[in-house]
């Protein structure tokens, strides 16, 4: 049986920012990082943007170099996965059964892609974006001379896999089931924005479908029956409809779980010494007026490994940051600081037709969230406004003239 001061799970981002933040907070212990790829941890995001685009190649998405984690006297166990956790005996099992006895683990596995669930949709050249071998594949498809492709969801992962397929000259179609893009993200401008781009590059766009069908010949796609009952000639598919978190080895030991593994303000599970980060985190938001979320991103996984290494050094400090993320699409930046549900007004900053402006969202007064599109001065000067939770007078924020980093002494 192996043995760890930690156990990491997962070697995304999440997980591989555990690893280096125990080693910078001092824990000298031993730390292992269980992966289910045989990669050593590499960047997500690039790649339904650069490395999808051929812009970046997988050598420059390594989290760091492969011999850096030997350096630091991290252990990675590549190509295995924890299907079983015995918590009061602190004790993991493979998928190749052998068990991990450990102190303390970190579980950062994220999520699994959903998939479609009508008929055809175990067809090949139907895929996820998620890991490298799912890009792959689809680049593969590209290469070898794909035309037509259907994208289900308007969301971050099926807009930038769009953008990139249409700059590789494909046709693309993308389906919608709710009126607008980005619906649960960002407000109308920014919806309509996105949606005015993506059109004047070529791309259709339907909302209120879905898929009813996936025809296919020899065993591949070739179309798509839409449950308008129109069709669509596909040779290829982009399925981005969310993540499911990957959680059920907690589940089955006792810890507390619903749309996530809960976890408190220092990241830690209702399992004594067991900690839970990233996608698969439910936890309370302070920017979110305390709401159990889940946030699928970067940062958040990133932050809240530094909130589990700290617990794990004898240095808590609750998590309690201010949400943020972005999307490339086309020559399109759009970076989103806060959390935008629950606004009752949405102040527009500049004019959409410019390609440069920001809404800024507020509820009762105070700034909740910012979308900045290609203007980053307003994103960073944003992000104190929403921690700040100041109440902001809307004309000021309106104001071009005005930079926002000057409203902090401005009440209304």
């Amino acid at each position: 049986m192996k043995q760890t001061d930690v156990l990491i799970v997962g070697a995304g981002h999440g997980g591989a920012s555990a690893a280096l933040a125990l080693r910078r907070h001092g824990f000298a212990g031993s730390v292992l990082m269980v992966g289910r790829e045989d990669l050593p941890p590499y960047e997500r995001p690039p790649l339904s943007k650069e490395y999808l685009a051929r812009e970046k190649p997988f050598e420059r998405l390594l989290i760091r170099p492969t011999d850096h984690w030997a350096e630091l006297d991290i252990d990675l166990l590549l190509g295995q996965e924890i299907t079983a956790i015995d918590a009061q005996a602190k004790r993991a099992t493979l998928t190749s059964g052998e068990d991990i006895a450990f102190q303390h683990m970190i579980w950062s596995a994220g999520g699994d892609a959903r998939k479609l669930a009508c008929p055809g949709a175990d067809l090949a050249g139907i895929h996820t974006i998620r890991c490298r071998a799912d890009v792959d594949a689809l680049m593969a498809q590209v290469d070898a001379g794909a035309k037509h492709a259907v994208v289900v969801g308007g969301g971050y992962i099926g807009l930038e896999g769009a953008a990139v397929l249409r700059k590789l000259g494909l046709e693309v179609t993308l389906l919608e089931m709710a009126d607008r893009l980005l619906s649960r993200v960002a407000g109308e401008d920014i919806s309509h924005f996105i949606a005015d781009a993506h059109r004047g590059r070529g791309v259709d766009i339907r909302f209120g479908t879905g898929v009813h069908r996936i025809n296919g010949k020899d065993g591949a796609i070739c179309g798509v029956e839409l449950t308008d009952q129109s069709r669509l000639e596909a040779d290829t598919m982009i399925v981005g409809i969310g993540i499911d978190p990957v959680i059920a080895p907690l589940q089955a030991a006792g810890a507390s779980c619903g749309n996530g593994v809960l976890v408190d303000r220092f990241c830690q599970t209702s399992l004594p010494g067991i900690y839970a980060i990233g996608d698969c985190a439910l936890h309370e938001n302070a920017f979110a007026d305390g709401a159990q979320i889940r946030l699928e991103s970067v940062q958040n996984a990133s932050d809240m490994a530094n909130t589990a290494a700290r617990a794990i050094c004898g240095d808590a400090a609750p998590y309690a940051v201010v949400p943020w993320f972005w999307s490339n699409q086309y020559d399109i930046k759009l970076q989103t600081v806060g959390l935008s549900t629950g606004h009752d007004q949405a102040v527009l900053r500049g004019d959409p037709q410019t390609g440069k402006f920001s809404v800024v969202y507020l509820k009762q007064g105070r700034v909740l969230a910012l979308d900045s599109v290609n203007r980053p001065a307003d994103f960073v000067q944003g992000k104190k406004l929403v921690e700040t939770r100041q109440p902001i007078d809307p004309a000021l924020l309106a104001d071009e003239t005005v930079k926002l980093k000057a409203l902090l002494a401005t009440p209304a």
